[in-house]
Protein backbone atom coordinates (compact mmCIF):
# COMPACT_ATOMS: atom_id res chain seq x y z
CA UNK A 1 0.00 0.00 0.00
CA UNK A 2 1.86 3.66 -0.91
CA UNK A 3 1.13 6.16 0.77
CA UNK A 4 -0.74 8.97 -0.98
CA UNK A 5 -2.37 12.11 0.74
CA UNK A 6 -5.36 10.17 1.32
CA UNK A 7 -3.95 7.00 3.36
CA UNK A 8 -1.38 9.91 5.19
CA UNK A 9 -4.46 11.90 6.09
CA UNK A 10 -6.04 9.09 7.40
CA UNK A 11 -2.69 8.35 9.13
CA UNK A 12 -2.71 12.02 10.62
CA UNK A 13 -6.32 11.72 12.34
CA UNK A 14 -5.15 7.97 13.82
CA UNK A 15 -2.49 9.43 15.18
CA UNK A 16 -3.58 12.82 16.29
CA UNK A 17 -3.62 13.34 20.25
CA UNK A 18 -0.78 10.67 20.52
CA UNK A 19 1.96 13.13 18.64
CA UNK A 20 3.00 16.74 18.98
CA UNK A 21 2.60 19.27 16.30
CA UNK A 22 6.46 20.55 15.86
CA UNK A 23 7.19 24.54 15.50
CA UNK A 24 9.10 25.54 12.83
CA UNK A 25 12.51 27.98 13.19
CA UNK A 26 12.32 30.57 10.42
CA UNK A 27 16.08 31.68 9.92
CA UNK A 28 15.78 33.80 6.76
CA UNK A 29 12.78 34.11 3.91
CA UNK A 30 14.26 31.49 2.61
CA UNK A 31 15.16 29.31 4.90
CA UNK A 32 13.33 27.24 7.56
CA UNK A 33 13.81 24.59 10.06
CA UNK A 34 11.25 22.03 11.51
CA UNK A 35 12.50 21.53 14.68
CA UNK A 36 10.92 17.29 14.62
CA UNK A 37 13.07 16.69 17.19
CA UNK A 38 10.71 18.04 19.94
CA UNK A 39 8.35 15.25 18.87
CA UNK A 40 7.91 12.52 21.35
CA UNK A 41 10.63 10.76 22.68
CA UNK A 42 12.84 12.92 20.50
CA UNK A 43 12.30 12.57 16.93
CA UNK A 44 9.93 12.06 14.39
CA UNK A 45 9.61 8.27 14.89
CA UNK A 46 6.25 7.95 16.88
CA UNK A 47 4.35 9.16 13.52
CA UNK A 48 4.81 5.88 12.45
CA UNK A 49 5.03 3.87 15.34
CA UNK A 50 1.52 4.48 16.68
CA UNK A 51 -0.01 4.76 13.08
CA UNK A 52 1.69 1.10 12.97
CA UNK A 53 0.08 0.21 16.55
CA UNK A 54 -3.11 1.65 15.83
CA UNK A 55 -3.95 -0.12 12.53
CA UNK A 56 -3.62 -3.16 13.67
CA UNK A 57 -4.99 -5.71 17.29
CA UNK A 58 -1.63 -6.04 19.15
CA UNK A 59 -1.23 -9.39 20.66
CA UNK A 60 -1.07 -10.45 24.41
CA UNK A 61 2.72 -10.82 23.71
CA UNK A 62 2.87 -6.95 22.62
CA UNK A 63 4.91 -4.72 20.18
CA UNK A 64 8.75 -5.87 19.32
CA UNK A 65 11.27 -3.72 16.77
CA UNK A 66 14.45 -3.31 16.29
CA UNK A 67 16.17 -0.41 16.63
CA UNK A 68 19.59 1.89 16.18
CA UNK A 69 17.86 3.58 19.11
CA UNK A 70 15.32 6.66 17.71
CA UNK A 71 12.79 4.37 16.57
CA UNK A 72 13.02 1.55 19.78
CA UNK A 73 12.27 4.93 21.56
CA UNK A 74 9.35 5.38 19.90
CA UNK A 75 7.95 2.16 20.00
CA UNK A 76 8.52 1.96 23.60
CA UNK A 77 6.66 5.44 24.51
CA UNK A 78 3.76 4.15 22.24
CA UNK A 79 3.44 0.93 23.85
CA UNK A 80 3.59 2.79 27.15
CA UNK A 81 1.11 5.18 25.84
CA UNK A 82 -1.16 2.49 24.68
CA UNK A 83 -0.59 -0.13 27.51
CA UNK A 84 0.98 -3.27 25.80
CA UNK A 85 4.66 -4.63 26.65
CA UNK A 86 7.30 -3.84 23.73
CA UNK A 87 10.28 -5.30 23.47
CA UNK A 88 13.42 -3.39 21.74
CA UNK A 89 16.30 -5.08 20.18
CA UNK A 90 19.64 -2.49 19.40
CA UNK A 91 23.28 -3.03 18.09
CA UNK A 92 25.99 -2.31 20.36
CA UNK A 93 26.60 1.09 18.90
CA UNK A 94 23.39 2.43 20.00
CA UNK A 95 24.26 5.17 22.73
CA UNK A 96 23.69 5.47 26.43
CA UNK A 97 20.95 7.84 26.08
CA UNK A 98 19.16 6.01 23.47
CA UNK A 99 19.45 2.59 25.74
CA UNK A 100 18.20 4.94 28.48
CA UNK A 101 15.28 6.67 26.58
CA UNK A 102 13.87 3.10 26.12
CA UNK A 103 14.61 1.72 29.40
CA UNK A 104 12.32 4.80 30.86
CA UNK A 105 9.02 3.98 29.17
CA UNK A 106 9.26 0.48 30.51
CA UNK A 107 10.44 -1.73 27.61
CA UNK A 108 12.25 -4.51 27.85
CA UNK A 109 16.47 -3.57 26.07
CA UNK A 110 17.76 -6.36 24.86
CA UNK A 111 21.17 -5.72 23.23
CA UNK A 112 23.18 -7.81 20.54
CA UNK A 113 25.10 -7.64 17.10
CA UNK A 114 27.16 -5.06 15.92
CA UNK A 115 25.02 -3.10 13.57
CA UNK A 116 21.31 -2.88 12.77
CA UNK A 117 20.43 -5.49 10.60
CA UNK A 118 21.58 -8.26 13.14
CA UNK A 119 18.98 -6.24 15.79
CA UNK A 120 16.80 -7.11 12.91
CA UNK A 121 16.73 -10.43 12.67
CA UNK A 122 16.56 -11.07 16.58
CA UNK A 123 13.99 -8.84 16.53
CA UNK A 124 12.47 -11.00 13.70
CA UNK A 125 12.87 -14.18 15.34
CA UNK A 126 11.17 -12.97 18.67
CA UNK A 127 8.02 -11.97 16.75
CA UNK A 128 8.04 -15.85 15.32
CA UNK A 129 8.45 -17.13 18.79
CA UNK A 130 6.30 -14.84 20.74
CA UNK A 131 3.39 -13.30 18.27
CA UNK A 132 4.46 -10.05 18.76
CA UNK A 133 3.53 -7.27 16.86
CA UNK A 134 6.60 -6.35 14.83
CA UNK A 135 7.40 -2.36 14.41
CA UNK A 136 9.75 -2.17 11.56
CA UNK A 137 11.76 0.96 11.82
CA UNK A 138 11.01 1.69 8.06
CA UNK A 139 9.88 -0.99 5.39
CA UNK A 140 6.09 -0.75 6.52
CA UNK A 141 3.50 0.73 4.90
CA UNK A 142 2.13 2.04 8.23
CA UNK A 143 5.13 3.34 8.97
CA UNK A 144 5.20 5.08 5.93
CA UNK A 145 1.98 6.68 6.24
CA UNK A 146 2.61 7.43 10.12
CA UNK A 147 6.31 9.80 8.60
CA UNK A 148 4.32 10.92 5.92
CA UNK A 149 1.84 12.91 8.31
CA UNK A 150 5.09 15.27 9.10
CA UNK A 151 5.38 16.50 5.35
CA UNK A 152 1.41 17.13 5.75
CA UNK A 153 2.27 19.31 8.87
CA UNK A 154 5.56 21.10 7.05
CA UNK A 155 3.18 21.67 4.12
CA UNK A 156 0.40 23.20 6.14
CA UNK A 157 2.81 25.37 8.05
CA UNK A 158 5.23 26.67 5.13
CA UNK A 159 3.03 25.74 1.92
CA UNK A 160 6.02 28.17 0.28
CA UNK A 161 8.83 25.51 0.12
CA UNK A 162 10.35 24.57 -2.81
CA UNK A 163 12.82 22.45 -1.78
CA UNK A 164 12.94 19.88 1.58
CA UNK A 165 16.06 18.39 2.73
CA UNK A 166 15.49 15.39 4.64
CA UNK A 167 18.53 13.15 5.96
CA UNK A 168 18.29 9.63 5.16
CA UNK A 169 18.98 5.89 6.35
CA UNK A 170 16.45 3.41 6.05
CA UNK A 171 14.46 5.64 4.27
CA UNK A 172 10.67 5.61 6.46
CA UNK A 173 10.93 9.22 6.41
CA UNK A 174 11.72 10.42 3.05
CA UNK A 175 8.91 7.71 1.49
CA UNK A 176 6.58 9.06 3.76
CA UNK A 177 7.02 12.53 2.76
CA UNK A 178 7.89 11.56 -0.79
CA UNK A 179 3.99 9.93 -0.63
CA UNK A 180 2.79 13.05 0.31
CA UNK A 181 5.06 15.75 -1.82
CA UNK A 182 4.63 13.34 -4.99
CA UNK A 183 2.97 15.57 -8.30
CA UNK A 184 3.63 18.80 -6.15
CA UNK A 185 5.98 21.21 -6.99
CA UNK A 186 8.26 20.95 -3.80
CA UNK A 187 11.51 18.94 -4.17
CA UNK A 188 13.00 16.53 -1.70
CA UNK A 189 16.52 16.19 -1.30
CA UNK A 190 18.02 13.42 0.27
CA UNK A 191 20.83 13.65 3.01
CA UNK A 192 23.18 11.26 3.54
CA UNK A 193 26.64 10.45 5.89
CA UNK A 194 29.50 9.71 3.45
CA UNK A 195 29.67 6.72 5.74
CA UNK A 196 26.15 5.43 5.62
CA UNK A 197 25.31 6.02 1.77
CA UNK A 198 22.20 3.49 1.64
CA UNK A 199 20.05 5.78 -1.25
CA UNK A 200 22.67 6.71 -3.04
CA UNK A 201 24.16 3.66 -3.81
CA UNK A 202 20.22 2.32 -4.26
CA UNK A 203 20.22 5.33 -6.77
CA UNK A 204 23.23 4.61 -8.53
CA UNK A 205 22.21 0.88 -9.03
CA UNK A 206 18.51 1.28 -9.92
CA UNK A 207 17.60 -0.66 -6.86
CA UNK A 208 18.33 -1.02 -3.08
CA UNK A 209 21.70 -2.56 -2.55
CA UNK A 210 23.70 -3.30 0.46
CA UNK A 211 26.05 -0.50 1.58
CA UNK A 212 28.48 0.46 3.90
CA UNK A 213 27.28 0.95 7.73
CA UNK A 214 29.64 3.74 9.83
CA UNK A 215 30.59 7.19 11.21
CA UNK A 216 28.92 9.42 13.66
CA UNK A 217 25.28 9.08 12.82
CA UNK A 218 25.64 5.55 12.31
CA UNK A 219 23.12 4.82 14.96
CA UNK A 220 20.36 6.61 13.86
CA UNK A 221 21.55 6.71 9.84
CA UNK A 222 23.27 3.32 9.78
CA UNK A 223 20.61 0.48 7.63
CA UNK A 224 22.31 -1.78 5.71
CA UNK A 225 20.20 -0.60 2.66
CA UNK A 226 17.19 1.63 1.88
CA UNK A 227 13.58 -0.12 2.16
CA UNK A 228 11.98 -1.55 -0.81
CA UNK A 229 8.85 0.25 -0.15
CA UNK A 230 9.93 3.93 -0.37
CA UNK A 231 12.32 3.21 -3.22
CA UNK A 232 10.24 3.85 -5.37
CA UNK A 233 8.56 6.74 -3.78
CA UNK A 234 12.59 8.29 -3.37
CA UNK A 235 12.83 8.03 -7.30
CA UNK A 236 10.24 9.70 -8.14
CA UNK A 237 10.41 12.70 -5.63
CA UNK A 238 14.16 13.27 -4.89
CA UNK A 239 15.78 16.25 -6.79
CA UNK A 240 19.01 15.43 -5.40
CA UNK A 241 20.84 12.66 -3.31
CA UNK A 242 23.86 14.52 -1.18
CA UNK A 243 26.68 12.40 0.47
CA UNK A 244 28.15 14.78 3.73
CA UNK A 245 31.07 14.12 5.62
CA UNK A 246 30.98 13.65 9.22
CA UNK A 247 32.90 16.97 10.20
CA UNK A 248 30.35 18.65 8.23
CA UNK A 249 27.62 16.56 10.49
CA UNK A 250 29.31 17.93 13.42
CA UNK A 251 29.31 21.22 12.34
CA UNK A 252 26.03 21.50 11.38
CA UNK A 253 25.31 20.18 15.14
CA UNK A 254 27.88 22.88 16.84
CA UNK A 255 26.12 25.64 14.57
CA UNK A 256 22.78 24.65 15.63
CA UNK A 257 23.46 24.82 19.41
CA UNK A 258 25.50 28.16 18.92
CA UNK A 259 22.99 29.81 16.61
CA UNK A 260 19.59 28.66 17.80
CA UNK A 261 20.60 26.50 21.10
CA UNK A 262 18.98 23.37 19.62
CA UNK A 263 20.78 20.12 20.61
CA UNK A 264 20.36 17.86 17.81
CA UNK A 265 22.48 14.28 17.46
CA UNK A 266 24.23 13.56 14.56
CA UNK A 267 21.51 11.83 12.23
CA UNK A 268 19.17 15.35 13.44
CA UNK A 269 22.17 17.58 11.90
CA UNK A 270 22.75 15.43 8.92
CA UNK A 271 19.74 17.39 6.38
CA UNK A 272 21.32 21.00 7.29
CA UNK A 273 24.86 20.15 7.19
CA UNK A 274 24.58 19.73 3.40
CA UNK A 275 23.09 23.15 3.25
CA UNK A 276 25.76 24.65 5.10
CA UNK A 277 29.39 22.66 4.06
CA UNK A 278 27.84 23.72 0.38
CA UNK A 279 27.28 20.05 -0.44
CA UNK A 280 23.80 21.01 -1.68
CA UNK A 281 23.51 24.37 -3.17
CA UNK A 282 19.77 25.43 -3.57
CA UNK A 283 19.40 27.41 -6.88
CA UNK A 284 18.16 30.80 -7.07
CA UNK A 285 14.79 31.45 -5.31
CA UNK A 286 14.81 28.57 -3.73
CA UNK A 287 12.67 28.55 -0.08
CA UNK A 288 14.27 25.86 1.41
CA UNK A 289 12.87 23.44 4.35
CA UNK A 290 15.18 21.63 6.62
CA UNK A 291 13.90 18.81 8.95
CA UNK A 292 15.63 18.65 12.18
CA UNK A 293 14.76 15.03 12.49
CA UNK A 294 16.69 13.95 16.30
CA UNK A 295 17.98 15.38 19.37
CA UNK A 296 18.63 12.13 21.72
CA UNK A 297 22.33 12.21 22.63
CA UNK A 298 24.17 13.73 25.58
CA UNK A 299 24.31 17.34 25.46
CA UNK A 300 27.59 17.66 26.76
CA UNK A 301 28.97 16.03 22.87
CA UNK A 302 26.98 19.05 21.38
CA UNK A 303 28.10 21.94 23.35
Amino acid sequence: MTPDRQIISAAAHRIAGHVRETPLLRLSPALTLKLELLQASGSFKPRGAFNRMLSAPIPPAGVVAASGGNHGAAVAHAAKCLGVPAAIFVPEITGAAKRRRIEAYGARLVVGGAAYDEARLASEAFAAETGALLVHAYDQAEVLAGQGTLALELDRQAPELTHVLVAVGGGGLLGGMAGWYAGSTTRLVAVEPEGCPTLHSALAAGRPVPAPVGGVAADSLGARQVGALMFPLAQAAVAASVLVTDEAIRAAQGWLWQECRVVAEPGGATALAALLSGAWVPPEGAQVGVVVCGGNCEPGSVA
